[in-house]
Parts: structure tokens; C-alpha cells; sequence
């Protein structure tokens, strides 16, 4: 018997988990070069990039949701599996 899932087929929540660790990335090297210029003994950057800073946090919300969207969709499939057959 086949296995119904393809190897290469998406899960619900694959697209919001990479979208995640992008905006993650980006946050994460907005902060590398906001903290830089601390340690440098140079003039800081503007008080936006410290907002840019935050996108750290959101990519870890939406990699959160993805990561959520993709256990419900694992327990409705689940629950569709065990119930029986009309």
C-alpha cells in the first residue's frame, strides 16, 4: 500500500515556519549591525533601526503560528484516521 503523503508535498504550516526564519534572519542581522557601532566606539544608526531590531521577534511569532498551524492540522488528520468510516 502507498503512503498518501508525498515527500515533497507541503504542510500547512511549512510556508509561515520559513517566512518565520527569513524575518528572523533579517531581525537578527538588523541588531548585529545596530549593536556594531556600540562596541566600535562609533556614531550609533538611527532610532528605526532599533525597531528593525524587532523583527526578530516577529519571525519567531509567525515561525510560532506556522509551528501551531501545523500540529492542528496533524491532530484534525489524525482524528479523520481513527474515526470510523461511514
Amino acid at each position: 500500500m502507498r503512503d498518501k503523503t508525498q515527500t515533497n508535498s507541503a504542510a500547512p504550516g511549512d510556508r509561515l515556519i520559513r517566512a518565520g526564519a527569513i524575518v528572523f534572519f533579517i531581525g537578527t542581522v538588523a541588531t548585529l549591525v545596530t549593536v556594531a557601532p556600540l562596541f566600535l566606539g562609533t556614531t550609533p544608526f538611527p532610532t528605526y533601526m532599533f525597531g528593525l531590531s524587532m523583527l526578530m521577534g516577529v519571525g519567531f511569532l509567525i515561525a510560532g503560528a506556522g509551528v501551531l498551524r501545523s500540529i492542528a492540522a496533524g491532530r484534525r488528520q489524525a482524528r479523520a484516521a481513527s474515526s470510523p468510516s461511514r
